[in-house]
């Protein structure tokens, strides 16, 4: 009998080894998350501003549409704090401005600042410059310029066939009614209405100019829209999303006496390499973000206070970049 016991015993035990060496044998079922993701996690950071969170959503909903898991790190902080973040590996990804990245995290390399005055040698000279000296990958930029400008209202640009710098110059050395509302630094700073003007060859006397403390362009643009003590012109960044739902329009700088700040999103080398259809899923994106996309997309956060979440699926699913 315990001989029986015994053997049943030995035999009991080898099945179990069998079973358990079968189950090591087998291929594992691939746990998938909920989100269909398998590649990541990326984590996606922005500028607390207007524009940074609506770019930011732009690159989580895509990079999530592709396969990847997401960190939304949007809203990091200020330009030297999400750069920083970026740097020290905090983050994976976050939009910049390719001037900033000339001016402010390459200003010691002695850059000539006639490469400025052309987006294609701006963004062609950070990226290479900040890949070669930070691990810093700088992927396609938006046609959009978010620097300082000169907002009109466009009732008053069509009466005067006014669209540009070099048209509001004219209309101002022909004597036209020109009032200008801006910041103090605006019309001190030499890199901006100075800029313009030495630019443009034209001078705005003392009473052409509504010198304000505040610099926030929501307020210049305001007045200018509403024609607040007699004021038909306004300092403004070119993506302003205040521009098109106050029925302003911005005058172009054909001779580029501003910097050119294209939005771009730059990444970490380390996740570029082993993610390298990043470029590829985030390229056509920004390729296709014009001046005037951004300035509705921002216009529906800051005017409408739609969620910036929102305002990016909504523009995405449009375009037929997500389904």
């Amino acid at each position: 009998m315990r001989s029986l016991m015994k053997r049943t015993a030995v035999a009991l035990v080898t099945l179990a080894v069998v079973v358990a060496l079968v189950a090591c044998s087998a291929p594992a079922t691939p746990t998938t998350p909920a989100s269909g993701a398998t590649k990541g996690p990326i984590r996606v950071g922005s500028k607390i501003d207007v524009e940074g969170p609506v770019l930011g959503q732009i690159i989580i909903a895509m990079l999530r549409m592709n396969g990847f898991t997401v960190e939304d790190k949007t809203r990091t902080g200020a330009t030297d704090v999400v750069r920083k973040a970026l740097l020290s590996g905090q983050i994976d990804i976050y939009p910049e401005y390719t001037a900033n990245g000339v001016l402010v995290f390459l200003k010691d390399q002695k850059i000539d600042p006639t490469v400025l005055k052309d987006a294609t040698q701006t963004y062609q000279t950070v990226k290479q410059l900040d890949l070669q000296l930070n691990n810093i990958v700088w992927l396609q930029p938006a046609p959009a310029n978010n620097t300082w400008a000169v907002a009109v209202p466009k009732a008053f640009a069509t009466a005067n066939n006014i669209t540009s710098m070099t048209d509001w110059a004219a209309y101002i050395n022909k004597g036209g009614n020109v009032k200008i509302v801006g910041s103090q630094e605006f019309f001190t700073s030499a890199a901006a209405m100075p800029a313009f003007e030495k630019a443009y060859g034209f001078k705005l006397s003392k009473n052409q100019i509504v010198a304000l403390a505040t610099g926030d362009t929501a307020v210049t643009e305001k007045a200018a829209s509403q024609g607040t003590s007699g004021a038909n012109a306004a300092m403004a960044y070119g993506t302003d999303g205040t521009i098109s739902a106050l029925n302003l329009v911005v005058l172009s700088d054909p001779l580029a006496a501003q910097p050119i700040y294209q939005p771009a999103p730059t990444a970490t080398k380390a996740i570029m390499a082993k993610y390298p259809e990043i470029a590829t899923i985030l390229d056509p994106v920004f390729k296709s973000l014009t001046l005037e996309t951004l300035q509705k997309l921002n216009g529906q956060v800051a005017i409408d206070g739609t969620d910036p979440k929102t305002v990016a699926a909504n523009w995405l699913t449009s375009q037929g970049y997500l389904k």
